[in-house]
């Protein structure tokens, strides 16, 4: 209990802390009359608080002026015969319009990069041209890609064609090896038979013969179509080899063609180019858009600035960024209120700033009359303040 009793004591004792926040508190019981050295100092001290004041005042007081200044200027607008009035709303409710499209041409815009937008600006007659280059390099491209892989598949079937001409040319060799040596072993033999046995064998020896000749010849016949098949498909081979080398001239030259267009414009594909074309020239539309609507804005606010030199108004360019006041009588009325509240409380903190200095001024002058002592070094230093706020 008695913590929540201090606690709302507390609470309760906050407020009035505060209202004595602002109220000087001046210590004159605490000073040693007797010594002029402590009676000057705090002398000093109350001058500090007057010089503390008005310096408070002065600053105060320009922005004073400035807010007096707009109020004055709302009663001018007010106050505007109706012809100028409308003309004067005409002009201000055309830059309205003009900053509501600035602000969604901003809200639309700057998709790019300024970087990027500038690079590919400086390429903008060219560009289209490069787009329609690095399509077609990329469409040769393929198409070269294709033509080696279908002669790399044509080379590789001659080439295991001729693996197998070969192969028969060699077992044809060797059956011609055969047939001979299989011929004489027969001959051999009859000639055995006929030594020894005194057998007829013409016959024999003469069916062999005719057999392995005809065996040779055919053996020799289909060599010689292997052989020359052969030659067909060397020949083809080298064709298809001679082929292949134009064709990689071509892919290389459109292969290093791509990379300098790709380099050039910065994309890796045509695609992509196109992508940032495209996104290039909605960004150009709506710069240029940009331009042409902050051109006829500063035309406007200048043409406003003009009308508004017409007539006793003291602070002109304000209006450029209230003209909605200008054009919405409700809407001047919020600012003039609100300008009154400001100038309201401005007011009452130069009071009191006028307050502090009156206080501290009527100390020092109190302490000259009870202490005539003192009086001519207090009155001293009163005119040495008095004139320096004076020069200042």
């Amino acid at each position: 209990m008695n913590f929540f009793k201090k606690l709302f004591h507390k609470k309760v004792q906050e407020p009035e802390l505060e209202d004595q926040w602002e109220q000087l508190v001046f210590y004159r019981e605490n000073v040693n009359f007797e010594d002029s050295q402590d009676v000057l100092r705090y002398i000093r001290e109350c001058l500090d608080q007057m010089a503390e004041a008005s310096r408070e005042n002065a600053l105060l007081g320009g922005e004073y002026n400035l807010v007096t200044g707009y109020l004055s200027d709302t009663e001018e607008i007010g106050a505007l015969p109706k012809e100028e009035r409308e003309q004067l709303n005409k002009i201000a409710n055309t830059i309205q319009q003009l900053s509501g499209e600035q602000d969604r041409l901003r809200e639309h815009g700057s998709k790019m990069e300024d970087d990027l937008f500038y690079r590919v600006q400086s390429q903008e007659k060219e560009i289209e041209e490069g787009i329609k280059k690095l399509k077609e390099a990329e469409e040769y491209g393929a198409l070269v890609k294709q033509d080696l892989v279908r002669l790399h598949r044509e080379r590789s079937a001659y080439a295991f064609r001729k693996q197998e001409l070969l192969s028969e040319c060699d077992n044809l060799k060797g059956m011609t090896k055969i047939f001979l040596v299989a011929v004489g072993l027969c001959l051999m033999v009859f000639l055995i038979l006929y030594s020894v046995l005194q057998m007829d064998v013409l016959v024999g020896c003469f069916l062999a013969i005719i057999a392995a000749a005809i065996a040779i010849t055919v053996t020799c016949i289909k060599y010689m179509d292997a052989k020359r098949e052969l030659r067909f498909v060397n020949r083809d081979i080298s064709k298809l080899i001679a082929l292949q080398n134009k064709v990689k001239i071509r892919y290389a030259n459109n292969t290093r063609l791509l990379e300098y267009l790709r380099l050039k414009y910065s994309a890796d594909n045509s695609a992509k180019l196109q992508k940032i074309w495209n996104q290039f020239t909605k960004e150009r539309d709506l710069r240029r858009q940009a331009g042409e609507t902050q051109a006829k804005l500063e035309y406007y606010q200048n043409k406003l600035m003009e009308q508004l030199g017409k007539y006793p108004i003291k602070h002109p360019a304000r209006w450029l960024q209230q003209t909605g006041a200008i054009v919405d009588t409700k809407e001047m009325v919020e600012v003039r209120h609100e300008l009154i509240l400001r100038r309201q409380a401005l007011r009452k903190q130069m009071e009191y700033n006028t307050n502090v200095a009156m206080e501290s001024k009527h100390e020092i002058l109190d302490i000259a009359r009870v202490y005539p002592v003192y009086a001519k070094d207090i009155m001293e230093l009163l005119g040495q303040y008095e004139d320096a706020e004076v020069d200042f």
